[in-house]
């Protein structure tokens, strides 16, 4: 009887660490297939400045509340939400700063967007 027993249990734990196994591979191949995505989505020079400022460009357009990057638009938002989450009028710091960077990459992108422009102007004219 200890001996089936031992078995079941035997026989149970394999198909435990098989289970476990076959999820582990399955979560790792997701997990690299969505930082493929991620790294093809956006720009080299894109993908560079969400790396040295710390934000994506998908999470400032969200802080900020812009679906485009119009300059107009974001520069409103920004002084807006500054303004709101000011500290000496009982705003948070820590939000206060998310809309800085938040403003800083879009800043940025605008500058990457703006020299392609310009690099797509002169090999035009050659």
């Amino acid at each position: 009887m200890a001996k089936y027993l031992a078995q079941i249990i035997l026989v149970g734990a394999q198909v435990v660490g098989r289970a476990f196994m076959r999820a582990l591979r399955q979560e790792f191949a997701a997990s690299r297939a969505a930082a493929d995505a991620r790294g093809h989505s956006e720009r080299p020079q894109s993908a560079a400045a969400s790396r040295i400022i710390g934000i994506s460009l998908q999470e400032a357009q969200q802080i900020l509340n812009v679906s485009n990057l119009n300059p107009e638009e974001i520069q409103k938002n920004y002084e807006h939400l500054f303004k709101v989450n000011d500290k000496s009028v009982g705003g948070s710091f820590y939000l206060q700063s998310k809309v800085v960077r938040a403003k800083e990459r879009l800043d940025e992108e605008l500058r990457i967007q703006a020299k392609d422009e310009k690099e797509k102007g002169w090999k035009a004219e050659t």
